[in-house]
């Protein structure tokens, strides 16, 4: 009988990490937002990213199944619950793809050099482009994470690589021309009273998540009690250095006002390079980010795909969700349906007025959705601490039950914030009132959804419990 294949090692989790994570446009957004930037890193970075990286090697160790958070919560909180946190995951994944594949369709227009680009308001060129980009990726999805995973690991070093030069080149920068920007003590301070500044919090939490992502995969994880937190450790030490400094490294290159929120890295790099004769280092980098991108759709599809296989285990899904390919080793119809739906969702937000609207209505809702399941994760590492049976393979959190009640508590007051916070309307938002029912209506019926198919599934009475006692 075909099962999961256990093909990730430690350096594979750690490219896993950082690709689906380090997202070079959130130092460009950062940089645009000025020094005070560096402030706010390091806040979402103690707030955020720790009590997150705590609770990811604790439960991993502890429970290292296949379904990640969605065992976890169902462990802790019940099956009603793990369904709701699993749903809102994988619901919320399939409309952000849409939204890092036209990105990288912008990114691959630098690849032929700076300058004015025809294609860039073409939704041919977008639709095509993103479609295509996408099911190469559902294809090494689905041959196996034996040759799949190195759609990650190569992104990883495409992704490693544009953050060094933008370090190296920074500080080239700030030696040859002098900063373009004043890192004064004011500087750096954050506006409190600014609400684009309080809301931009939430957006650099957001920029520092998804260490739990590769824990979904734990079945396919060679020794995951082990190399998953080692891998969490490794690669979240990474990824703090890449935002900071790459942050940094662009507010020096380039000034506020040159810098673009989208291919800002691209920018910087292309700019010193061209004024100490590399001129051709910009493309370059142009090409490692769109691969990176792709490499980062790769695993969010891959990894969020498995929440469809856990529920069809589970049966609150059809079955055929949990089959596993007889060759490949890799739960295929739920990768294939994960690709359908961000299909349809990519297409709706290219073609069509009307699906646009009701895209971007989606899109605002992804970062409330997106942290509900970490609500879950943080409550899940208070209430599972205790009952956890340790030995030498669990990973211990400093202080006992307080240590994990502390940063568990900390980790889900900064959730709680970052959701609030994302419900402040922009001060572009024509009408506030109508925003926050938009944004928070919209958060609202995912949940409604996730519990009408759970209640349906359970009255269908299919539902067969696959995960373990918690005692």
């Amino acid at each position: 009988m075909a099962g999961l294949q256990r093909e990730l090692g430690l350096r594979d989790l750690v490219l896993f990490h950082v690709v689906a994570i380090i997202g070079l446009r959130w130092i460009a957004v950062a940089a645009q937002a000025g020094p005070s930037s560096l402030t706010l890193w390091t806040l979402a970075f103690l707030l955020f990213f720790v009590p997150q990286a705590a609770a990811v090697m604790r439960l991993t160790s502890a429970f290292p199944d296949e379904g990640g958070i969605y065992r976890w919560t169902q462990r802790a909180f019940g099956d009603a619950h793990g369904f709701i946190a699993g749903w809102c995951y994988w619901s919320n994944n399939v409309v952000y793809f849409p939204t890092v594949l036209i990105t990288m369709a912008g990114y691959a227009l630098f690849i032929t050099g700076p300058g004015p680009h025809d294609l860039e308001s073409s939704r041919t060129y977008l639709l095509v482009f993103s479609l295509i980009s996408l099911w190469i990726v559902i294809g090494t999805s689905m041959i196996g994470l034996k040759t799949g995973k190195w759609l990650q690991n190569i992104g990883g070093l495409a992704t490693w690589i544009p953050a060094i030069l933008l370090t190296t080149f920074g500080m080239i920068a700030a030696f040859r021309f002098g900063s373009a920007t004043s890192f004064s003590l004011p500087a750096l301070l954050p506006d409190l009273g600014d609400s684009e500044t309080i809301t931009f919090f939430s957006s650099m939490c957001f920029g520092f998540a998804g260490l739990e992502l590769a824990s979904i995969m734990g079945g396919e994880i060679r020794n995951p009690r082990r190399n998953g937190p080692r891998a969490v450790m490794i690669a979240g030490i990474s990824i703090t250095a890449v935002y900071l400094i790459g942050t940094w490294a662009l507010m020096t290159a380039l000034p506020k006002e040159e810098t673009s929120v989208i291919t800002g890295v691209i920018q910087a790099i292309g700019s010193v390079g061209e004024r100490i004769g590399l001129g051709g280092v910009g493309q370059l980098t142009a090409l490692l980010v769109t691969f990176g991108s792709l490499a980062a759709i790769g695993a969010w599809l891959g990894g969020s795909a498995r929440i469809l296989y856990a529920g069809g285990l589970d049966r609150y899904f059809p079955p055929t969700l949990g089959r596993i390919h007889p060759r490949w080793g890799t739960p295929y119809i739920a990768i294939m349906v994960q690709g359908i739906a961000a299909t349809i969702f990519v297409t709706a937000s290219v073609i069509g007025a009307s699906a646009e609207e009701a895209y971007l209505l989606l899109l605002d809702t992804t970062l409330v959705v997106y942290f509900i399941p970490y609500l879950y994760m943080f409550a899940s590492l208070i209430r599972l601490n205790g009952k956890i049976k340790e030995d030498e393979s669990t990973i211990r959190l400093p202080g006992g039950q307080l240590g994990a009640t502390v940063l568990g508590g900390v980790g889900f007051l900064t959730t709680a914030g970052a959701i609030l916070l994302a419900l402040i309307p922009p001060e572009s938002a024509s009408n506030k009132i109508v925003y926050q029912i938009k944004v928070g209506g919209g958060g609202l019926l995912f949940i409604i959804a996730a519990l009408l198919i759970y209640v349906w599934a359970r009255r269908r009475g299919a539902h067969a419990i696959q995960s373990e006692d918690p005692s």
